[in-house]
């Protein structure tokens, strides 16, 4: 064999070792030392043996419930992985080993590298955390809020005000104002073939944007435990259209009780920290709080974001949802507003949002400004393949 095949044959041994951890079994009889040593010791105090230590002479001393061993845990993490892998270890490690009250103390909390699942866990903790922490919390929350605001607050900004101006079409258009596609599709019985064009007698075109305000969004968020990445995006979306002038944009939180946090807006920090994560789930009286806030209905999107597991009453509910429509509400209903994949839902209600002609779908937060440009517009929803 080739020295060049050898050293391959190694590097294979060497990563399956990783991954299976070293037991006796593993068939590797790879041994590790340095960095792969440290690397190991790292993920088998996770992931061996449920976290607790091995016999031995193995490093792995396991997690425990220590907060210096865990701060030492995570330290060493942030040098041997890349960040995300990193961010899925530390949710990992909260899931698996229950070191979520470890994060109430300031010290663990400088130490982490802060996530939107990072943030949802903390949200959780918020009515047990102490004064001593809260700065700390607020801090590691606005981190995560700023990163995501510059990803998402441009692209989400130009594509609404584009929706806006389109949407807002008048029949005597100043020329840069002349929508040429419609005023085309509209006037095509009038060609002349002799000429070869169309004889437009009627000119299509759109305003431009205004200080005035041209459409009210609502969102209503679903704040049970399920929903937690859902809610930080969405209150980061919230803070984004109500910067805009041409919108209204009121932002209500639901459990069982139904909390209207529109006059925290102007910081999605101060929205993620009224909310209250947990408990139960009564969409109908979240609805109804909504409609009586909604005065122009045919100028008005709703978004509820929520699993759809219904705590009220689901008849009265889906009689809201179509009275909403009846009046010229564009409503539409979010699965999940975040980047995890297809999630839990209730697919009785769903189903029944859908016969209503309010599909039910989960959204990436890339997707949401396409979705919301769509409601504004009201043309159909750019609903994914996968639902």
């Amino acid at each position: 064999m080739t020295t060049g095949a050898t050293d391959a044959a190694q590097e294979r041994l060497r990563r399956w070792r990783l991954v299976l951890g070293g037991d006796a079994a593993d068939g590797t009889g790879c041994a590790l030392s340095g960095r792969d040593a440290a690397m190991d010791g790292a993920l088998t105090a996770l992931y061996g043996q449920g976290g607790r230590p091995r016999a031995g002479r193995e490093r792995a001393a396991g997690l425990g419930a220590s907060a210096p061993s865990v701060a030492r845990w995570l330290g060493d993490i942030r040098t041997y992985f890349s960040s995300s892998v990193v961010q899925v270890m530390q949710r990992d490690a909260i899931d698996r080993l229950g070191l979520a009250t470890l994060l109430l103390e300031p010290e663990m909390l400088e130490t982490v590298e802060a996530d939107v699942h990072l943030v949802g866990t903390l949200l959780s903790l918020n009515k047990a955390m102490p004064e001593t922490t809260r700065e700390t919390a607020r801090a590691v929350v606005r981190k995560v809020v700023q990163d995501l605001e510059q990803r998402l607050a441009t692209r989400t900004r130009a594509t609404l005000t584009g929706a806006l101006d389109r949407s807002a079409r008048i029949d005597r258009p100043r020329h840069h104002d002349i929508d040429w596609n419609r005023t085309i599709a509209a006037n095509l019985k009038h060609y002349l073939p002799e000429y070869r064009t169309v004889v437009p007698e009627r000119l299509v075109g759109y305003g431009r944007a205004s200080r005035s305000v041209k459409k009210e969004v609502v969102l209503c968020i679903d704040q049970s435990g399920s929903m937690a990445a859902s809610v930080v995006y969405a209150s980061v979306f919230g803070a984004v259209l109500a910067s805009m002038r041409s919108l209204s944009t009121r932002l209500v939180v639901f459990d069982t009780a139904v909390v209207d946090l529109t006059d925290r807006l102007d910081d999605p920090v101060d929205v993620l920290f009224g909310t209250r994560l947990g408990g139960g789930t009564d969409i109908n009286r979240a609805l109804a709080y909504c409609q009586s806030q909604i005065t122009r209905p045919a100028e008005t999107v709703v978004v509820l974001i929520s699993d759809l597991y219904e705590g009220g009453i689901r008849d009265e509910m889906l009689k809201r949802v179509a009275a909403m429509k009846a009046s010229g509400v564009q409503f539409v209903t979010l699965l999940a507003l975040s980047d995890e994949g297809a999630p839990a839902y209730d697919r009785e209600h769903a189903a029944a949002l859908a016969a209503l002609g309010a599909p039910a779908f989960a959204c990436t937060p890339d997707l949401f400004p396409e979705v919301m440009a769509a409601a504004i517009e009201k043309r159909p929803l750019p609903i994914p393949d996968t639902v």
